[in-house]
């Protein structure tokens, strides 16, 4: 689906990926953005930002508001649902809560979105959904069932739902990168929770491109993945201290309530049902009947993975080498 003159509604649209997903929109010359979320003052931030530009409605809400979301979605072609709650450690404390945003806020999502028959609808999901060990990981599964399930349950309504399921984007808010930066740069100490823990690498630009993909191909149902390399966190603190030009001392403090050493994309169950296609592998569905009868472009390249090509795909296995880090992000502006 084209994003020349759509309507297009971000909830979440404030933080760093909304931010991102605008820049991006904008330049397809969209009818609307609306940018829904729930703080006042970082709408505020969020206008001054893309100096009031007359295509940005900026919608104050919270997906826990069905029948505000009902008013967000009227009208709307294509949907990205970016809002959650994703502290890892804060959630293992209140489960209700994660609860009620990622969960039972995505089912208020989906009812809207059905109910004024938007055309698309992209779910932002999390690796901590894959094999989840966590409260954050546990409710982001479920909504990935949820969105789906919401394929095969709609009857005669048209929507399409579909997800996209990626780690960290650099830089972005409670990122590893501006976390450890600020640490170094004030001299204080680097905790680190276990040196043996690795992490997968995505861009600002890799994460929209990936959203992009997904509202281009979906025809519901699937889950996108982006093909990506991964890094040793010791590596990137490394680099970080050379950059700053500092010598702090890291302390190892053990791992946080829900954290993983590696981050899981693709688990040894789904390997079965994914597809490579371009730059991303698709997860197709359990429920097979869907896809028999949409005929996918990513099935018709025929490229099923099978487990002598890969068991599952995890930051551990995708690893490139300190110096290959250091290339990476020069390209990206992040080290000069």
């Amino acid at each position: 689906m084209e994003l020349h003159n759509k309507i297009i509604l971000i909830t979440g649209g404030t933080g760093y990926l909304g931010q991102a997903l605008t820049n991006e929109i904008l330049k397809h010359n969209p009818k609307s953005i609306r940018i829904f979320s729930r703080d006042e003052m970082k709408h505020h931030r969020f206008r001054e930002k893309f100096s009031y530009n007359d295509k940005i409605r900026n919608l104050i809400g919270d997906v826990r508001d069905y029948e505000r979301l009902l008013k967000a979605t009227r009208d709307v072609d294509i949907v990205i649902h970016a809002a959650a709650l994703k502290r890892l450690d804060i959630l293992e404390y209140n489960v209700e809560e994660s609860i009620k945003t990622n969960i039972l806020g995505t089912i208020n999502l989906v009812n809207a979105c059905l109910k004024n028959g938007v055309k698309k609808a992209v779910m932002i999901s999390t690796d901590k959904a894959c094999s989840p060990i966590n409260t954050y990981g546990a409710c982001k599964f479920v909504s990935e069932r949820i969105f789906c399930e919401s394929n095969y349950s709609k009857g005669n309504l048209k929507t399409i739902f579909t997800t996209v399921r990626y780690g960290n984007v650099l830089e972005s808010t409670g990122s590893v990168i501006p976390y450890f930066s600020e640490k170094i740069i004030n001299g204080y100490d680097v905790p680190l929770t276990d040196p043996r823990m690795t992490r997968f690498i995505i861009s600002p630009q890799e994460a929209v491109n990936l959203v992009i993909g997904a509202i281009k191909y979906a025809v519901g149902g699937e889950i996108f993945v982006p093909k990506l390399s991964s890094f040793k966190i010791t590596d990137l603190i490394e680099i970080l201290k050379e950059k700053y030009n500092q010598k702090n001392h890291v302390k190892v403090i053990g791992l946080r309530p829900g954290e993983k050493i590696h981050e899981l994309m693709i688990n040894s169950s789904e390997v079965s049902r994914t597809y490579s296609y371009k730059n991303y592998y698709v997860i197709c569905s359990s429920i097979e009947e869907y896809n028999e009868v949409n005929h996918p472009i990513y099935i018709n390249e025929k490229h099923l993975l099978n487990e002598e090509e890969m068991h599952e795909y995890s930051s551990k296995d995708a690893l490139i080498s300190k110096s290959e880090v250091k290339v990476l992000f020069k390209r990206l502006g992040l080290i000069t």
